[in-house]
């Protein structure tokens, strides 16, 4: 998948993994009666960089995101992501030719979710994140002739792929509200009045034309 996006956790992440891993290494011969490293407390820049990571990966989750002014200016699309309307803003980024980053949000929602990635010709590969560091999704989509995009958004490990269907939007038109949209009326299950006959004037059949 695209790497474009920057989370700055991962960082801490890999420090974390780097000092658990260093924990596992065997134990030198001659040092019997010396408890194995997995048993004993982290000491020096190992215990320091192990603990600031874990305390990072155990803060709470960031607030939610509200959408940036900057991409207030980006093309709208508009459509559908599995069975529910959201909106999306996607515009191309001034320092990667091929790159292009935005937000989308679900109808009726206040908040938005972070994507940036890359378009190469009529294929769309962006990286979602709900709270601008960690990745919450995979997107991979055409372009079709008229602007609008199709695909899937997968989990961040290809997983629970739901299909996404976007069209431009048009300027100032807003998403419809979900759950609007009245049904057709119903057929009236009452007998038709019969018709009245050819020679009727004004409801009234027993007129002479022509006297």
């Amino acid at each position: 998948m695209i790497q474009s996006m920057k989370w700055p956790r991962m960082i801490a992440a890999s420090t974390l993994f780097t000092a658990l891993a260093a924990c596992n290494s065997p134990m030198p011969a001659g040092q019997a009666g010396v408890l194995p490293q997995t048993e004993r407390e982290p000491t020096g820049a190992d215990a320091h960089g192990a603990q600031a990571a874990i305390r990072e990966l155990a803060l709470p989750p960031q607030k939610p995101l509200t959408p940036n002014p900057e991409y207030a200016k980006f093309p709208r699309y508009v459509g559908t992501l599995g069975d529910r309307q959201i909106e999306m803003k996607l515009g191309a980024k001034a320092d990667e030719p091929s790159g292009v980053h935005g937000e989308y949000k679900f109808a009726g929602s206040p908040n938005v979710i972070l994507v940036a990635g890359d378009r190469d010709g009529d294929t769309l590969e962006i990286e979602e994140s709900n709270d601008g560091t960690h990745i919450t999704g995979n997107w991979v989509g055409k372009f079709a002739a008229d602007g609008s995009v199709s695909g899937e958004r997968m989990d961040p490990d290809d997983s629970n792929a739901q299909p996404f269907d976007l069209r431009p939007a048009v300027a100032g038109v807003q998403l419809p509200a979900t759950g609007t949209a009245k049904a057709p009326p119903a057929p009236s299950l009452e007998p038709a009045p019969p018709a009245p006959p050819k020679n009727a004037v004004g409801g009234t059949s027993n007129v002479i034309i022509g006297e």
